[in-house]
C-alpha cells in the first residue's frame, strides 16, 4: 500500500471516529439522547444533511437518524442553487418578517470548496450543487461511543379513504416503498409486513413507528390499537400545526396514548405501546420557526452506541420522551409494583410528576364525537363514562425532584408525565412548558378487566 493511500485509509478511519474509544469489557448501561425524524434537501427540509448532522451533534445529541420522505440519501443527486433557495423560503410559523439565511453559502463556508461540489446547470447561467449521499456524510460525524447516524426513512402516504399514515423506519440499507391499503389499518400491516421482510432478508434491526397521529387528524386511538404489530408512535411531535393538543372535537395525543393502550390491554390483550418525542424538522433556514431543530427527543438507557443496542433498549420500553425535563433515573421495581423516578434539577425551576392509568373494569364501548351541530366528527371515539373508571385518569399528582407511585393493583398500567415550570428551550405554540413522558409499566398481557 502507498503511502498516500495509507494516509487517505487513516484519515477517513479517524474522521469517522472509528478510533475514538476502545470497546470495553464491562459496559455499563447509560442514557444517549437522540432525534429519530428529521429532514433534509434530499426531500421538503430545507437544510444540507451535513450542517443539520453538526447542529445536533454539537447541540449534544448522541444519535440522529434522517427520515426524508419516501426517499434515501443514496445515489447522485444534483440540485440548483435557485432550487436551494427557493426551499429556504417561507414565512414564520408566528407571522414575524422573514429574515433569510443563504444555505448554500453557509455550507460553502463551513465546509469549503474541497467538499462542496458545483457544476454548471442545465439551464443557462445556473448552478448545481451536488447533495452528498449519506454513506459519504455520516464519515465526517460518526463516532465510537460518541455519535451515530441511523439511515431512516418517513414512509409517506394515505389510504384509499384519503387519510395520511406517515410511519417512520429506522435503520435501513433498502429503500421501503409506500404500500397501498383500503384504510389506515391497512396501509399500517402492509408498511410492517415489508419492514419485517426487509429486516429479515438483511439481517437488521428495523424500528418502525408511527408520526404524529394527529396531522390532518389522520390516524385514530382505534386505528393504533388494532394494528397491534405496531409498538411505538408519537406522542409529541415539534411541529408546530400537527394537532398534538388536540382540539374541541379531536382527543391530543396523549388521550389517544390512554386510549389506544386500553383498548389493547383490554379488548385485544395485546402489550401496549410506547410514546417517543421527536423534532420533525424542516425549517434550517432564517427565523421560520414551524418545524426547526430541538424541540423533542428521546432518552434511551442502552449499553452501547449502535443501532441494535438502542433498538432493542427501546422495544424493552428502557427509554423516554421529552421537550426539555430531563431524568436521571426511571425505575420500575416489579416487586414493589413501584414507579420512581429521579429528576434533573433546573435552576429555579419547579416540577409536578402526573402519575397516569387505567384501573380494570373500565368501559371501553366508546360513542361518536360530535360538531356543534350535531355531526359526527369522523376521529378517536369518546370514551368518557358517566361513573366508575375512566380512561388515563390522574391516579397521583407529586411535586418535586423524586417522585414515586406504589400501584394499588387494580390497574391496568401506569405511565408518568412530568412538566416543569420552565418553557422550552426552543419554544413551541403546541407546548408552553418543558415536559418528559415515561412508558407503561405494571401491565400484563393477557390483562384481566
Amino acid at each position: 500500500m502507498n503511502f498516500g493511500l495509507r494516509s487517505l485509509l487513516f484519515g477517513l478511519v479517524f474522521a469517522s471516529g472509528a478510533w475514538a474509544s476502545e470497546p470495553s469489557a464491562v459496559t455499563e448501561a447509560r442514557w444517549w439522547k437522540g432525534n429519530l425524524h428529521t429532514h433534509t434537501l434530499w426531500s421538503d427540509g430545507d437544510g444540507f444533511p451535513e450542517m443539520i448532522v453538526e447542529w445536533y451533534r454539537n447541540a449534544g445529541y448522541h444519535f440522529l437518524a434522517l427520515s426524508d420522505h419516501n426517499i434515501l440519501s443514496q445515489g447522485q443527486r444534483w440540485m440548483t442553487l435557485a432550487a436551494v433557495t427557493a426551499k429556504a423560503k417561507g414565512e414564520p410559523w408566528r407571522g414575524a418578517a422573514y429574515v433569510p439565511r443563504d444555505a448554500y453559502a453557509d455550507y460553502l463556508k463551513r465546509f469549503g470548496p474541497n467538499w462542496v461540489e458545483t457544476r454548471p446547470g442545465r439551464e443557462p447561467g445556473s448552478v448545481e450543487v451536488r447533495l452528498k449521499p449519506f454513506d459519504e456524510y455520516r464519515s465526517l460525524f460518526d463516532a465510537a461511543g460518541k455519535f451515530l447516524l441511523v439511515q431512516s426513512e418517513e414512509i409517506t402516504h394515505q389510504a384509499a379513504d384519503k387519510r395520511a399514515i406517515h410511519m417512520n423506519a429506522t435503520n435501513l440499507m433498502e429503500l421501503i416503498k409506500p404500500r397501498d391499503g383500503a384504510t389506515v389499518r391497512d396501509v399500517m400491516n402492509a408498511h410492517l409486513t415489508a419492514v419485517e421482510e426487509l429486516a429479515t432478508r438483511t439481517g437488521r434491526e428495523i424500528m418502525v413507528h408511527v408520526n404524529h397521529p394527529n396531522y390532518k387528524w389522520g390516524v385514530t386511538a382505534e386505528d393504533l390499537a388494532a394494528v397491534v404489530r405496531e409498538q411505538f408512535f408519537e406522542v409529541w411531535n415539534g411541529v408546530d400545526n400537527d394537532n398534538d393538543p388536540g382540539d374541541a372535537h379531536h382527543p391530543s395525543t396523549d388521550e389517544i396514548w390512554d386510549i389506544a393502550n386500553t383498548l389493547r390491554l383490554v379488548g385485544l390483550k395485546a402489550p401496549p405501546l410506547y410514546a417517543l418525542a421527536t423534532d420533525d424538522s424542516h425549517d434550517y433556514q432564517g427565523n421560520k420557526t414551524r418545524s426547526p431543530s430541538g424541540r423533542a427527543w428521546v432518552m434511551v438507557r442502552a449499553h452501547h452506541l449502535t443501532p441494535e443496542s438502542l433498538i432493542r433498549a427501546m422495544r424493552a420500553g428502557d427509554f423516554y420522551a421529552t421537550s426539555g425535563v430531563t431524568l436521571d433515573d426511571v425505575r420500575f421495581d416489579e416487586k414493589a409494583r413501584r414507579l420512581s423516578l429521579t429528576i434533573r434539577a433546573e435552576g429555579a425551576e419547579t416540577f409536578v410528576t402526573r402519575f397516569i392509568g387505567t384501573r380494570r373494569g373500565v368501559k371501553i364501548e366508546g360513542q361518536p364525537r360530535r360538531d356543534a351541530q350535531g355531526k359526527v366528527v369522523e376521529t378517536t371515539l369518546d370514551y368518557r363514562a358517566g361513573s366508575g373508571p375512566q380512561i388515563g385518569e390522574v391516579l397521583a399528582e407529586v411535586k418535586g425532584l423524586t417522585p414515586s407511585f406504589t400501584l394499588r393493583g387494580d390497574e391496568l398500567y401506569v405511565r408518568a408525565v412530568v412538566t416543569s415550570s420552565g418553557t422550552p428551550a426552543v419554544p413551541s405554540v403546541e407546548g408552553e412548558f418543558k415536559r418528559a413522558w415515561t412508558q407503561p409499566v405494571g401491565w400484563s398481557v393477557p390483562a384481566m378487566r
